[in-house]
């Protein structure tokens, strides 16, 4: 069974990873080990393997960054509800008293924390999954297109977020 340090050490070296891909090829193998124990053996280096692994792990990172955002972004709102959103209580979840609002919206914030917590926990799965596949000696090919679909699926989140009323 996986252990929550577990998980939160592969949701940390998904923060981390974007910052790594842009580094040297020796750094991007060393990390997962050190902070994962997942060893990767390198191949043979390629300019153009280093280049699509800096591309793809940092569209993936920036989609991350953008999870741990909105994630943080909820649990401050639902906390901090009254102070900060509590405009219409009539229509809100939890309404129409002030502290069933609050705490309908509290507990979704803070609630959902570790689902974002796994879902940040597989996007650094993926990290290691594409680092083994570009840059290491073996590895699925599955995460090269799933890392552009997520890409693509990140940006069209991050445009409807700017464009919400």
């Amino acid at each position: 069974m996986t252990s929550v340090r577990s998980l939160s050490r592969w949701a940390a070296y998904a923060l981390v990873a974007p910052v790594i891909g842009l580094g040297p090829l020796a750094s991007r193998l060393r990390t997962p080990r050190r902070m994962l124990g997942v060893f990767i053996a390198p191949r043979d280096a390629l300019a153009v393997r280093g280049v699509a692994h800096s591309a793809l792990a940092a569209a993936v990172g920036l989609v991350t960054w953008f999870l741990a955002f909105l994630a943080t972004v909820a649990a401050v709102r639902g906390i901090g509800y009254p102070l900060i959103a509590a405009d219409d209580l009539e229509h809100s979840w939890g309404g129409p008293t002030l502290a069933g609002a609050w705490a309908v919206h509290a507990l979704l914030g803070v609630g959902l924390l570790p689902v974002w917590g796994l879902v940040l926990a597989g996007f650094g799965a993926l990290q290691v999954r594409l680092t083994r596949r570009l840059l290491g000696r073996d590895g699925p090919f599955w995460p090269i297109p799933l890392s552009l679909l997520l890409t693509v699926g990140g940006v069209l989140l991050f445009v409807s977020w700017l464009h919400q009323a």
